[in-house]
């Protein structure tokens, strides 16, 4: 093969750039989705935010550039509406899951904080990835979300490793099953964002200086941290099946909230 033939059958190099693409954030008018959202839509995306409710732009200007659907993901059939009224479209980024505190502990007189925690990560994700799968075009992708806690447990959090576990191995899984539609998951470290805010303020900032003093990077992580991760799986088309972790070397020390 001549060096032109060769440089033709090359594919093109990756970029950044999504003009011409459409993505849908699931979870994606707050915290992380929403720094998801703005870094595709800074790219060049269009971009759709899907969440419980629909947002009036008078309430939250800074959703005005995205298109909004109403999809709750621990409701199947909601779920399969929304993405057939969503249609075609190339990249699906689910961020949504449960509040902070809602799994539960071990020994709880009964299961239904796991059960509650199950449905609203593993197997809202999972219906996401189902119903959203027939829409997507060719050279699209998937990213799901975890965290630190799936690959380094931490007392009082067994539902949260366990499902985060799960969905790692999920995307995974489809990485092969939906071939060759990209799969990845990015799990993140700290990210200071309003998911927090259940907490007592004086406790999250003992959380935030503690990240500072400890985490090898010393600063907090950002929702446009992750944003800039997941355009990075959506425009990458060699990076499938894998866990990006964006999360200030947290692995790397030992910490606790």
């Amino acid at each position: 093969m001549s060096n032109l033939a060769s440089e033709q059958a090359r594919p093109p190099a990756p970029s950044f750039d999504l003009t011409g693409k459409r993505v849908v954030v699931v979870g994606g008018k707050t915290a992380i989705g929403l720094g998801v959202a703005q870094a595709a839509h800074a790219m060049g995306a269009a971009v759709t935010v899907a969440s419980r409710r629909k947002v009036l732009a008078e309430e939250r200007p800074d959703l005005a550039a995205f298109e909004q659907v109403v999809l709750d993901i621990r409701d199947e059939a909601a779920v399969q509406a929304a993405f057939e009224a969503v249609g075609p479209f190339d990249h699906l980024v689910i961020t949504a899951g449960p509040e902070l505190g809602s799994w539960g502990s071990f020994m709880d007189p009964d299961m239904r904080g796991v059960r509650s925690y199950l449905e609203g990560k593993f197997l809202g994700t999972w219906a996401c990835a189902r119903h959203a799968a027939p829409h997507l075009r060719a050279g699209g992708s998937m990213t799901l979300l975890t965290g630190g806690t799936g690959a380094r447990a931490k007392l009082g959090l067994v539902a949260v490793t366990s499902t985060f576990a799960a969905v790692e191995a999920l995307s995974q899984s489809l990485a092969l099953e939906l071939a060759p539609i990209r799969v990845n998951t990015i799990r993140p470290g700290f990210i200071d964002t309003e998911f927090w805010d259940v907490l007592p303020a004086a406790t999250v900032e003992g959380i935030r200086a503690k990240v500072r003093a400890n985490f090898p990077t010393r600063r907090l992580g950002t929702a446009a941290d992750v944003g800039h991760a997941a355009v990075y799986l959506m425009t990458n088309p060699y990076v499938t099946g894998t866990v990006l972790e964006v999360n200030g070397g947290e692995l790397l020390v030992e910490w606790s909230f």
